[in-house]
């Protein structure tokens, strides 16, 4: 069985959106402020979560993320 994952949506600093996926939202937005995350983050700190969904498993969550970034 799998472990439950999340999309989520960032908001930088500069007022543009980062979209994720991760099984540990708490942790993986501290690796973002900690300067440890996405290179596009890195470069604008600090960031907020905005949004996130839970999904069943870790492919579920890569789909909503890809969903979300071509609608955007």
């Amino acid at each position: 069985m799998e472990t439950k994952a999340y999309m989520y949506v960032l908001e930088c600093a500069d007022g543009s959106l980062y979209t994720g996926y991760t099984t540990d939202v708490e942790k993986r937005l501290k690796t973002h402020n900690a300067g440890k995350g996405a290179k596009y983050t890195r470069a604008r700190l600090p960031v907020k979560l905005l949004y996130q969904e839970s999904y069943p498993d870790k492919p579920s969550a890569m789909s909503a993320e890809a969903l979300f970034k071509k609608k955007s």
